[in-house]
């Protein structure tokens, strides 16, 4: 697969998560600044890493909902919140990720993502 071919694989991809509303303007809006960022997160995360067999896109969002808790990083969290939507992940299982991982990873990142998803999933009509 050619660089070309992940890209557009990518962008697939995020169209199919997050619409083209979520997916075209952040890509439009990439400036020479920060377009090699962009370019590498559609070609290499979402048009190689998130395509490769072995994991089907649920359990990727179910993942990705995991570390993103984990690390604490509730603005990403919030768009994969949407993302996991899409591909299958139910508002419970999303809850059940974000209580599990606090165990691990510590009650402050729970207490940031469950506020991350709670915002998103209020906004979606869905809490």
């Amino acid at each position: 697969m050619s660089d070309d071919k992940h890209y557009s694989a990518g962008m697939e991809l995020r169209r199919s998560m997050w619409g083209d509303a979520g997916a075209e303007p952040r890509v439009n809006a990439a400036t020479a600044f920060n377009r090699p960022l962009e370019d590498m997160v559609t070609t290499w995360c979402f048009g190689d890493i998130w395509q490769r067999p072995g994991l089907d896109l649920k359990t990727r969002s179910m993942i990705t909902l995991a570390a993103l808790t984990a690390l604490c990083r509730p603005n990403q969290l919030k768009g994969h919140v949407e993302g996991a939507l899409a591909n299958g992940v139910s508002v419970e299982e999303i809850r059940e990720i974000i209580l599990h991982t606090s165990v691990y990873a510590g009650i402050p990142t729970g207490v940031e993502g469950m506020n991350a998803a709670k915002e998103v999933l209020k906004r979606l009509g869905l809490d």
